[in-house]
């Protein structure tokens, strides 16, 4: 698909840790384009989203920035977040609403579909939505119509990849334990239908275990290992994203070996990762936000997907797993952790 939009991803000379610190300020003031807002103009910004970090929304500051939007200066970012508490999303999108803010940014399905129901009239602008035409949020990714549209990242497609990347791994394997989050209900029963329909092609079984927070991952951990599963999938999740951490030690712990759909999953100790960058999602949605508060209709401008996922194996992890990566899987990667 061609580039709706036209971005390039930010490099800025300060670290990390002082960039997003003088960011969360305001303090950097970026060059503006010759096409930028007026002088004195203000724009407020809703930020919706089921945790407090949010999916992206680093990577979607940092697109804000590279575009010549200063927070404090140009633009207000209001970030609502619902603190892994899914329910708390409708009414999170209507304060949005009543704030009159001049688009809302939506993380994740759950999150976009909370936004569409609030309003018909504001636009939104999605972030790393899985299936946003199986969702019923747009009519289609090419022409979204309505008020909606924004980045994909299409990762319902990318479970049935991730099953065989660990059949691959272990090619006896038989028996995955899916950890799954049915607070979430749209995205994840789009991902765990996938996810199923490939482990009947892969021939595998699966066991699935909710988790809807920290303490619920922790409880499933003991379920695993009793019932003998052979591997573990992290289907990607807002929830997990925050604990990607204590998944990949929980999963060592048990000598289970794991596959996530974050990328930053195999870099904290998982096995391996399979997804999209949502850093470069966020990137991507800063600057559709950019093309709405410069005029256009969020019904003229095509959904984007992803144009690569990116495969990581942590060989460091697979050694403590006694596990030797076929070669034929190390050169399909596009990390190797050693």
């Amino acid at each position: 698909m061609s580039d709706p939009i036209g971005s390039e991803p930010l490099r800025h000379p300060l670290g990390r840790r002082r960039f997003m610190a003088a960011l969360a300020g305001g303090l950097l003031v970026a060059p503006f384009r010759a096409e930028a807002q007026p002088a004195g103009k203000v724009y407020r910004i809703g930020l919706l989203s089921p945790t407090s970090q949010g999916l992206g929304s680093e990577g979607f500051r940092e697109g804000l920035l590279a575009l010549g939007y200063v927070e404090g200066r140009n633009i207000v970012v209001v970030h609502r977040s619902a603190e892994e508490r899914f329910d708390r999303l409708p009414e999170l999108a209507a304060e949005l609403v009543r704030l009159r803010v001049d688009v809302i940014v939506a993380v994740v399905t759950q999150a976009s579909l909370a936004a569409k129901n609030a309003t018909k009239t504001i636009p939104i602008v999605m972030l790393a939505v899985g299936d946003p035409v199986g969702a019923g949020l747009v009519a289609s990714l090419a022409k979204p119509g309505g008020n909606i549209t924004g980045t994909s990242f299409q990762n319902v497609e990318g479970a049935g990849k991730s099953l065989e990347f660990l059949k691959n791994a272990i090619p006896k394997l038989r028996l995955v334990a899916v950890l799954w989050n049915p607070a979430n209900p749209v995205y994840q029963a789009q991902i765990v239908k996938a996810t199923e329909a490939a482990a009947r092609g892969l021939g595998i079984q699966l066991r699935m275990l909710a988790a809807r927070d920290a303490n619920e991952i922790d409880k499933a951990f003991p379920v695993m290992t009793g019932e003998r599963a052979e591997a573990l999938a992290v289907i990607a999740d807002p929830v997990f994203s925050d604990h990607l951490t204590r998944i990949a030690a929980l999963a060592a712990n048990g000598h289970l070996p794991s596959i996530g759909g974050f990328r930053e999953y195999a870099e904290v100790g998982g096995l391996m990762a399979y997804a999209a960058n949502f850093s470069e999602r966020g990137r991507r949605t800063a600057a559709y936000v950019d093309k709405i508060l410069k005029g256009a209709k969020p019904a003229d401008l095509p959904v984007e997907q992803p144009t690569k996922f990116e495969l990581v194996i942590n060989l460091k992890t697979a050694k403590a797993l006694g596990l030797t990566i076929p070669p034929s899987l190390l050169a399909r990667a596009d990390q190797v952790i050693e």
